[in-house]
């Protein structure tokens, strides 16, 4: 028996599958998250672009794979965030084909609200869940990640 058969067959997965009951709650995420966002005016994806930034100097393709996106999403996500003032693209200090993306005093202002809007999203979707139940939950996510990365390109 070859792996995609033994992996639809494999036990204990609910009759929705459970990839696509991951996909529900990574969109159900998604929806709740920007719907608490959207008082900053911002999507989640935007949020965590601007938490991530704050830290350190940031480049596209360094926050690329952390935030989910590709290189004309990345741009996108950009144009949008220096359309409202956010941040700014500066040339790369070092790199002069790269560029470092630097948050504005506006963008810096909003950086201490964001945390508060993922925590009230995630405690919501780990309400009922023990310290336990959570540690094996990141647990298993993570070797979902790992078991992905090591399969390389399905195709």
């Amino acid at each position: 028996m070859d792996r995609s058969t033994s992996a639809v067959r494999a036990p204990g997965l609910p009759a929705l599958g459970a990839g696509s009951l991951l996909h529900q709650v990574a969109r159900e995420l998604t929806t709740v998250l920007d719907r608490d966002l959207a008082r900053h005016d911002l999507t989640s994806q935007q949020a965590a672009l601007l938490l991530h930034a704050a830290g350190e100097a940031a480049t596209p393709s360094s926050l690329k794979a952390t935030l989910g996106t590709d290189t004309a999403g990345m741009t996108r996500l950009l144009d949008r965030l220096e359309g409202k003032g956010l941040l700014r693209r500066t040339k790369h200090p070092r790199d002069r084909r790269a560029i470092v993306i630097e948050l504005t005093t506006q963008g810096r202002a909003l950086v201490p609200h964001l945390p508060s809007a993922f925590g009230r999203v995630v405690g919501r979707l780990l309400t009922g869940f023990d310290d336990t139940e959570v540690a094996q939950l990141r647990a298993m996510l993570d070797r979902m990640l790992a078991n992905l990365a090591a399969e390389g390109d399905p195709s």
